[in-house]
Order: C-alpha cells, then structure tokens, then sequence
C-alpha cells in the first residue's frame, strides 16, 4: 500500500480532512472521504474520490471553486496552504504569457464571474495560458447550468490530479 495513503487511513480525523481540503477546498467531500477510510489502495482512493464529488451538490461545488485563484492570479480567498502551491504549479504557464494574454484573462475572468457567479475553473495542467484563454472564450457561450457543470467536471480532474501530488509528496 502507498505509504502516503496508509498514513492517512490511521490519522486522527483532523489531520485526514485537512490532506483532503487541500486535494479538494468542498467540505462535505473531505468530510465523506474521511468517513469512508480505510481506502485499500491508490485506484480505489481514485474511484472513491470520484463517487463522493458525484453525489455532491451546488454549494459544495462553489466551496470548492472559491479555493481556486483565478486563472493568471497566485490567490485565492479561502484555499489552503498545499492548495494555494498546487494551484500555482497548475497555472505556471502564465508566468510565461504575454502581457496581452493576461490583460485578456483578467477580462475574461471577471465577465466569467459576473455571468456565472462563480470562479472560471479549468483543469491547468499542461495548458498554456493561451490553451485556457480560448477555453474561457469558449465556455462563456454555455448557460449556467451547463457551465456549473463544466467546471464541476473540471475540479473533478483537478481533484484527481491533486490526489495524486498529496500521494507522492
């Protein structure tokens, strides 16, 4: 068994929400896979984690988009310490945008938010900060409940990239 994941299945309660709050900002998901330890092993961590985000709701899922710094941006309100990190390795690619690239971003971002309610979430890793900017560009076409939906799936992925960091750090 990971030695990450063996340790946590015997952590006090406490110590096993907070690795999950830094894998995923929802609550009530931390909460529910501190409940359901043990987890035998690293899939079935994976296939747990994604049963819990599926049976979560709108609030949990706005809990967890707030722990997000916008796109282009290092922070966010309410994210944890080993979040705020993560987040920015995810988003390292705008270090290396252009000036217009972020100007755009920060546009988008805040039409985003004000049509939607919510953060701009998108899975990071591995795009740049133009890659993002045309999803962005893309996704405000979507109504709402097809967006809250789009960045539900997106911090699901986030969440099992996370996974995977917590287990390997």
């Amino acid at each position: 068994m990971n030695v990450t994941l063996a340790a946590w299945n015997a952590a006090d309660e406490a110590i096993a929400f907070n690795a999950m709050m830094a894998c995923c900002g929802s609550k009530r998901w931390a909460r529910a896979m501190v409940a359901l330890r043990p987890v035998t092993s690293v899939q079935e961590l994976s296939a747990v984690a994604d049963r819990v985000w599926a049976a979560m709701q709108e609030p949990d899922w706005m809990e967890a988009f707030a722990c997000h710094p916008r796109i282009g941006r290092k922070n966010a309100a309410h994210a944890a310490a080993q979040s705020a990190a993560w987040s920015a390795q995810e988003q390292s690619s705008t270090a290396r945008a252009t000036g217009r690239t972020l100007a755009e971003l920060a546009v988008g971002n805040a039409l985003y938010e004000e049509r939607y309610g919510f953060t701009y979430i998108v899975c990071a890793t591995g795009k740049s900060a133009d890659e993002m900017l045309a999803i962005l560009n893309r996704r405000l076409a979507s109504s709402r409940e097809a967006e809250l939906r789009e960045a539900a799936e997106q911090q699901r992925q986030i969440t099992q990239i996370r996974l995977g960091k917590w287990l390997v750090e």
